[in-house]
């Protein structure tokens, strides 16, 4: 970017510029608490150098949130395992011991035929076999569904994170632009005053030109530290997103006119939109899936569960009068009968989830063409918008360098030349405003492309 070194007035529209960037980091700060971080100790005077590529990776291996849509999919897989299991064979032990502290018992009238019942202790070993059941194997098909899910999930929050640390990265360069500006515009208050001093001393300027002066130069030293503590609020809101300590130095080794210039705005602009790619929408149609296996599962309720079995009983303690067998072998069939429309019921509430699902997918679907469209459409009004600001900043640039000149030989007041300034000035925040635009808008569509 040109910086002029005659540069002498904060203009208004520079303070309301650093309050709509309060505003930006007030709401990427609060979109932090949800998004997630993970702090990482970092040595002392240790510096990090990022590009904006290097920022975004830094970010995907420490933040939090992108730890839990990693687990999330580990969790899923676990599912589906446990889902598998329950139909394939159990084997379970059990032992017990009875003791009936020397009760007895009668047969009948006869005299002496009592029998004692001795302690008993039984080792049991059970063996189970699922044959078939309906609600079994839609239910594997859904846990499938479900780590599909999750998956689908890790890679959007993949996604946001990359955007969100792409515009905390931007809004530290800019950050930067303001600060060096006020400084060069400080720098050349000063020297203008001196200058100034020494006319009015001669007779060629009056006092108040030279007061107007200092009291722009007391505004620009204020303008000055707000600057610095914009620099470090934005920096910090950036080491929350990468998981960095407070400490550790950043070095951002991009630059806001060169990732411009490397920027690849034809593709962004060009390359079609194919809905069934984005992230979002594959999580609505895989859950719109998932409704219709719903579906399967509750129409699974009328057919029956047959189970095979075989049970063995070693006897440890035998009572004196035993005739159990030791091995059991057998089946177990469940037909459901009449349920008084309960299963009905619960069918038909499964399809309207589904319909649902169905509505919530098309609207998605039609958002995602709007936005589609008004995504294009901002990334070619920011492309214009950038020319724009780009040519009006080399005009007021010729301008106050010609109302310097001709303030310098005394034929203008100091009232047109911080007229001028202020303009430039203006110009200069226009100019960063459109590249913040113009990179923020690329950042929008390349999302919803899959590009980042």
């Amino acid at each position: 970017m040109y910086l002029k070194k005659d540069n002498s007035f904060l203009s208004f529209t520079f303070s309301i510029n650093l309050i709509g960037m309060r505003k930006i980091f007030a709401l990427s700060l609060l979109s932090l608490i949800f998004t997630g971080i993970t702090s990482r100790p970092a040595l002392a005077g240790e510096s990090l150098r990022l590009s904006l590529d290097s920022a975004m990776q830094y970010a995907l291996e420490h933040n939090r949130n992108i730890r839990n849509a990693e687990l999330g999919v580990d969790e899923a897989e676990e599912m589906l395992w446990e889902t598998i299991a329950q139909g394939l064979p159990q084997i379970n032990a059990t032992v017990d011991y009875n003791n009936f502290f020397g009760s007895t018992a009668t047969l009948g009238a006869i005299p002496g035929m009592e029998i004692e019942f001795n302690p008993t202790s039984n080792l049991g070993v059970s063996f189970s076999q699922l044959v078939f059941n309906g609600s079994y194997i839609v239910g594997v098909q859904s846990a499938k569904l479900y780590k599909e899910i999750s998956r689908t999930n890790l890679e959007q929050s993949e996604l946001d994170i990359k955007a969100q640390v792409a515009q905390s990265y931007f809004i530290c360069l800019i950050s930067f632009e303001n600060r060096d500006i006020i400084r060069e515009n400080l720098e050349n208050m000063q020297e203008l005053q001196e200058k100034t001093r020494a006319m009015v001393d001669v007779g060629i300027a009056e006092e108040v030109d030279y007061d107007q002066l200092t009291v722009q130069a007391a505004m620009l030293e204020d303008a000055v530290r707000a600057a610095g503590r914009q620099v470090e609020l934005a920096l910090n809101m950036l080491r929350l997103q990468l998981g960095l300590d407070a400490g550790t130095e950043i070095v951002l080794t991009d630059e806001l006119e060169g990732m411009v210039g490397r920027s690849d705005f034809g593709t962004s602009l060009t390359k079609p939109f194919r809905v069934e790619e984005n992230p979002g929408f594959r999580t609505m149609k895989l859950q719109t899936d998932l409704a219709e296996k719903q579906i399967n599962m509750q129409r699974a309720e009328y057919l029956p569960t047959i189970a095979g079995f075989y049970n063995y009983t070693e006897k440890l303690l035998k009572p004196e009068f035993d005739i159990t067998p030791n091995h059991v072998i057998g089946l177990n069939v469940n037909i459901p009968i009449f349920s008084s429309g309960a299963r009905r019921s619960r069918v038909n509430q499964a399809r309207i989830k589904h319909e649902m699902a169905e509505n919530q997918k098309e609207l998605l679907h039609e958002q995602l063409m709007i936005q589609e469209r008004q995504l294009r459409y901002n990334l070619n009004n920011a492309m214009e918008q950038y020319e724009s600001q780009r040519s009006n900043l080399e005009v007021a640039r010729r301008v106050f360098d010609n109302i310097n000149n001709k303030y310098e030989q005394g034929l203008v007041s100091s009232l047109d030349l911080t007229t001028a300034n202020s303009n430039y000035l203006q110009a200069e925040n226009s100019y960063i405003s459109a590249m913040l635009q113009l990179l923020e808008a690329k950042v929008e569509i390349d999302k919803l492309l899959n590009l980042l």
